[in-house]
């Protein structure tokens, strides 16, 4: 019998066996991420890494540098994530990482995020130009405040003074187009959440205007698709529709408080060339939504499908609908407001852009609207989608 020691297959299973735990530590090293670099001015000091979500900062991982400021993280990505590069809290930079990436920094203890270089990542790169960018504005803005604090209390404060708050206003303003062009430009990349949420100071947000939710919108719509089971993406996508609801809320409550109380009425003709006067609907009871749309609005044409199912839910409850044709061709109105089977009021004076009735409810461009109580009044103005179902539910319902 054949000892096991000469065994042909016995080389063969060693083989085999070392070349498969090669290959695992091969894989297990591609995959690995590996954040290394040179801090310089320092000696065998802390440097320390944190995982940064959308809401919340976890600490990953910590070492100590060597003689020369050398250090090296290795960690296990299973997505790009935001990674906080720190001495201290204040002192840090961003890294956005991918799963498998050699990334090497070099940057000044005192302050990392001065002159700092960092290659072996596309996305931390962009992290950069965005930081930077905001550095430069932050750093002009302080200087105006300096400015400002210095000269408070002297002679010409007062002619002085809107200039400096001008120059602040401009300055946020150029750097929220800036941050605007930038999410624009890279909707499909990670970076642009950065560019979402970027501050110039602890209070004020770059993007401050209420409308630019638009911008959440457009990069969690885009996140969506590319990195659907992102966490980054499902956090944005909670952000999203908690801002939303404050966005719907805050417009409703703004529609309302801003609705003036005005009685003014309308006499127009409709498509029989029959005056109907507004006013009349009131008297008779109605809610009345005052509309203003054209044929050539697509907008309107759209708003106006959705109308209709509004109007046959309420009209026996009270709602009347006055629609204002912008048209200036009889024929291309009557013929749309036929084909779309509008069944409402429908009157024109045909004579838009200097049609009198627009003029009267300062309507520029359409769609625009006011809705009416049965007194007259005004109770709202530009309720358009899910807002004006709202109001119409708590009307009605």
């Amino acid at each position: 019998m054949r000892s096991s020691e000469n065994f042909p297959g016995k080389g063969l299973k060693v083989t085999l066996l070392l070349l498969t735990t090669s290959l695992f530590f091969m894989s297990c090293h591609r995959h690995e991420t590996v954040i290394s670099g040179t801090l310089h001015g320092v000696d065998k000091k802390m440097v320390y890494l944190d995982e940064m979500d959308i809401n919340i900062t976890k600490p990953l991982d910590s070492v100590l540098t060597n003689r020369n400021g050398k250090f090296r993280f290795r960690l296990r990505l299973t997505e790009p994530s935001f990674l906080l590069l720190k001495r201290s809290e204040q002192n840090f930079i961003t890294l956005l990482a991918k799963p498998g990436e050699k990334i090497h920094v070099k940057a000044d203890s005192l302050f990392l995020q001065a002159g700092y270089h960092v290659t072996g990542s596309e996305e931390s790169l962009l992290i950069k130009q965005l930081d930077d960018h905001l550095r430069i504005t932050v750093h002009k803005m302080d200087s105006i405040v300096q400015i400002y604090r210095q000269m408070m209390d002297k002679p010409g404060f007062d002619t002085l003074r809107p200039r400096l708050d001008k120059a602040y206003s401009d300055l946020l303003a150029q750097q929220r187009k800036y941050n605007i062009a930038f999410i624009l430009d890279h909707m499909q990349s990670l970076s642009a959440i950065k560019a979402l949420y970027q501050k110039v100071d602890d209070n004020t947000y770059v993007l401050n205007n209420i409308r630019d939710i638009q911008y959440l919108k457009i990069v969690a719509d885009s996140l969506k698709v590319y990195y659907p089971d992102s966490k980054m993406t499902k956090a944005l996508l909670s952000d999203l529709q908690k801002e939303m609801g404050k966005y719907n809320q805050l417009q409703l409550t703004n529609l309302l408080k801003n609705a003036k109380s005005v009685k003014l009425d309308l006499a127009l003709p409709d498509i029989q060339g029959d005056t109907v006067y507004l006013s009349s609907l009131r008297k008779k009871g109605y809610y009345v939504l005052l509309t203003f749309w054209a044929s050539w609005c697509q907008q309107c044409i759209s708003e106006n499908l959705e109308l209709k199912s509004l109007y046959n839910k309420y009209h026996k409850k009270g709602l009347e609908i006055y629609a204002v044709s912008l048209d200036n061709n009889k024929d291309i109105w009557v013929k749309e407001v036929h084909f779309d089977e509008l069944p409402w009021i429908n009157v024109s004076d045909l004579s838009y852009p200097n049609s009198e009735a627009a003029q009267k409810f300062n309507v520029k461009t359409p769609p625009v609207n006011y809705l009416f109580d049965p007194e007259g009044n005004v109770i709202a103005k530009d309720l358009h989608g899910r807002n004006l179902q709202i109001k119409l539910n708590q009307l009605f319902d």
